[in-house]
Parts: structure tokens; sequence; C-alpha cells
């Protein structure tokens, strides 16, 4: 191990009532996929060799000194609004944890590692397909600046599955996931269930513990549980907030898709929009548009009232409530925030930030421009508009519609501008991860197992995030986390 890896295994410390431990899959063939040198180095995981990443990234045995059996964590939610005391970690588990280099305290996560006590009819595996998907999921949500899980390891693991939405059979996966929290809302939800106030004040404090460390200088249980929720609903409202400004669907979320940090994770039926449509929906299955893009901080609140409820059998409802109410004006700050963000602008401040993010959306749902075209077009504002002015979207940037935006661009002023040198900004087009983008870098895998087009695609990736560089002088390991 490099000397920079740190274990830390806590949340067994928190007793049997919070997980199973359990043992995973044991799967007939091991072929790593993808290994992400990047962030393994900043926990200490870039020495491993390739014999030592498949011990403990598909075999799972324990990393040293770290937990010595895998934890399927336990949970409920509410999936759709209907609440589901059945659910659990169903084909992943806690593997280990440890800290980063500034000493916070992140978890190593599985997906499709095998049956656990929560399993129920399901098989615990993974396609390979979601595997692919999900990593890019975290690499593009990365790019645009959203605070997101990683995607640190897949192996295909050589069993044939069968699924209702992918041709069958079809090839399986394992993924591991490093991510600052696996504490989601769904876990109170499970203990208030069961009428454990105990249960549910020790679970948050752990949460205070390990992330949000002010609230535990509120005092007793009640002032603390307050603290934690504020906490919470301001690191929420900027995960929704910067979802909206890349573009992002992620189609289900459930309580027990939402995590205490405010840390985007999961990733399902995810969708980045083609153009600017408030009601996009990501899940075929969402046939009522309950997570349409438009709805996911109507969706986030919805949930963290949930956790409200919860939280008051230590707390007192007056002041939960309150914490609630910092929601609306937490977002909307977040959301100007991270838009000018996106756009490497500098906020004017107050309602002038409101009215030009509004009249730049409008113009967006008019002229149905690609979304993500538009941002890489105008950004630094001005200091991109030669740029902008002779690319393939010029025609619509002349427009009258448009002379409005022009001068909240003009009025704005770039943000480290000196990005625009990159060799990114010189392509007519930026890296975009539509639908269309995604299958067409999955079919050469499917078809000829051919990897070439996803590795090209990855780059594309890095390259936009290295672009836009929007991580930079950022608190919190994954580039987002909520002070």
């Amino acid at each position: 191990m490099a000397a920079s890896y740190r274990p830390d295994p806590r949340f067994v410390t928190l007793g049997a009532e919070f997980a199973d431990p359990v043992e995973p899959a044991d799967f007939p063939a091991a072929t790593e996929r993808w290994w992400n040198d990047r962030w393994a180095g900043a926990v200490g995981l870039d020495t491993l060799d390739a014999h030592a990443r498949t011990a403990h990234f598909h075999r799972f045995e324990p990393l040293p000194d770290n937990q010595p059996r895998p934890l399927a964590l336990r949970y409920h939610g509410h999936q759709f609004r209907t609440y589901n005391p059945q659910i659990g970690d169903g084909r992943g588990f806690l593997f280990a944890q440890l800290r980063d280099g500034e000493g916070r305290l992140l978890d190593l996560g599985t997906k499709g590692s095998g049956q656990t006590p929560f399993s129920r009819t399901g098989d615990g595996r993974l396609t390979l397909k979601g595997a692919v998907r999900e990593l890019l999921a975290s690499h593009m949500l990365e790019a645009r600046g959203v605070y997101t899980s990683k995607t640190l390891s897949i192996f295909e693991t050589g069993e044939a599955l069968h699924r209702g939405d992918e041709p069958s059979p079809t090839r399986s996966a394992v993924l591991t996931r490093l991510s600052h929290s696996h504490v989601r809302i769904g876990m109170f939800q499970r203990h208030a269930y069961f009428n454990r106030p105990d249960l549910v004040e020790a679970l948050m404090d752990y949460a205070i513990d390990a992330f949000h460390p002010e609230a535990g200088l509120a005092g007793d249980a009640p002032a603390r549980a307050a603290a934690f929720l504020e906490h919470t609903v301001a690191a929420s409202a900027r995960l929704a907030a910067e979802w909206m400004a890349a573009g992002f669907v992620h189609g289900v979320l459930n309580t027990d898709n939402l995590v205490v940090t405010g840390e985007s994770f999961d990733y399902g039926p995810w969708r980045f929009l083609p153009v600017f449509e408030p009601g996009f929906t990501a899940a075929y299955f969402d046939e009522g548009g309950l997570y349409a893009y438009g709805r996911q901080p109507e969706s986030v609140l919805w949930a963290l009232e949930q956790l409200a409820g919860s939280l008051t059998l230590i707390g007192e409802e007056e002041s939960l409530i309150k914490a609630l109410m910092t929601f609306p004006d937490r977002y909307r700050a977040a959301l100007y925030e991270a838009w000018h963000r996106r756009l490497g602008l500098k906020a004017l401040g107050g309602d002038a930030d409101g009215a030009f993010l509004t009249s730049l959306l409008r113009f967006m749902h008019e002229s149905q421009l690609p979304f993500e075209g538009v941002v890489f077009d105008w950004f630094g504002g001005e200091a991109s508009a030669r740029r902008a002015l002779s690319g393939p979207r010029a025609e619509a940037y002349r427009s009258e519609t448009f002379a409005a935006i022009r001068g909240g661009f003009e009025s704005r002023e770039p943000v480290r501008p000196e990005r625009l040198s990159h060799p990114y900004f010189n392509a007519d087009e930026p890296a975009d991860m539509v639908f269309e983008t995604m299958e067409a870098a999955w079919a050469p895998i499917a078809a000829e197992d051919d990897w070439s087009a996803l590795h090209v695609l990855l780059a594309a990736v890095d390259a936009a995030r290295e672009g836009y560089d929007l991580g930079r002088g950022r608190s919190g390991f994954l580039d987002g986390q909520a002070e």
C-alpha cells in the first residue's frame, strides 16, 4: 500500500442494527475494464498492481487494516413516493473506509457484488452496460462541476444475466465507487419506522462527526438534529442546483438514493439534456414525470421533509421546520452560483443574476439549441464572443432575441479567462453525454468487444474537465462538499 493509504473503518462501530456482514459473490472470471488511476492516487490505492486490484476489487479480499467483511447497509425508503420497508443493499455493500489527504472519511462501496439479505428476488448482479453507464455518468458530472461519487473500478465477471430492459443474456460486471458517504435519507427512515430514537440519534451523530462537524457544536440532541438538518438541506440544495446547471436528470430520486452529504451517486436511468426542456424525464417507467428535470429541486426538498420527519423522534418540530424552510433561498443562491460557475463568469448578485439566467434559459428553450453547446460557446462570456459567433450556432446568436442576453454576458467579468486557451476550446463542438453518444460508445463493446470508442469518449470528457476546470479552488474531496 502507498504511504498515503489511511484506513479508518468507522461505520462498523455503529453496531449490528445498521448493517449485515455478507460474503461477496464468487465470480467465474475477472477482466479489469476500468481503473481510475487519478482518484486511486487520492486515497493511496495507486500502488496496487493488477493482481492486488483483482484481489481487492473483484474478489473483495479485505484491504489492510480495514473492514474484515463487507457490510450490506440497512435502510428503507420512499420509491416514487410510496414507502417501502423491504429494501436495503440488495446488490452492493460497504467494502472499506479510508481517509483522504485532508483527513476526510470516504467510502468504497460496490454495485453488482452479489446477493445480500435484502436482495429479495434479485440476483445481486450488475450488467456490464450498467457499469459502463455509471462510469460515463460520474465522469461527465465531474467534468461539469457536480459533487459526485467516482467510479473507481469495473471488473467484468463472466456471467450471463437476464434483464427485461437489455437484450439478454447480457454480460455482467462488478463496480466499486469512491464516495464521501452512503448514509442515505432512507437509513434514518428505517430507524424511525421501528420507533428507535436511540438509533436515529446514533446515526445522526455518526454523520455529524464524519460530514457536518459544525452541527455537533449546537448542544443537546434536539439542537443537533436541527443543525444537522440545516447542513444537509444546504448540501442538498447545492446538489440540486448543480444538476440543473449540468443539464442532468438523475431519474430516480427516491429517498434511498439521496445521501446526507448532498453527493450525487447511484446512476440508473440517468440522462443529460439534449436541449433545455423542463419536462424531460430519464426513466421510461416515470410515466407521470415525477422526477423530470424541472422537478428535481422539488423532489430533493420532498426527500428532505422525510428526513425531518424521521428526526422528530429526537428533535423539536418547530426547529426542524425552520431548517427545512431554508431550502428555497439556499437553492436559489446555489442555482445562480452553479450557472455562473458553469459559464465561467462572476455573478453580479441579487435580482440581476435571476433575470439574466431566466432570459438565457428562455432562449435555450425557444431556440432548442444543444444544451451543452450554448454553455461551451459562451464559457467566459464576452471573452468567447468571437469563437461563438464563428461557430455552428452563430446565426442564433446574431438574432434580436439574443441581444439582451449578450448584454448580460458583456456586463459580467470572466473568471480565469486563461482557461479558454485550453485546446478543448479549439473544437467546434463540446464533449456531450446525450443518450445517442452513450449508446454509440457501448455498441461496439456489445457487438465486437471493441472498447476503443469508449476510451475516445472518456478522453474527450477528460479534456472537458481540464478545460472547464470547475473544481479548482473549491473545498471538499470530490470538488463540491457544501460547507
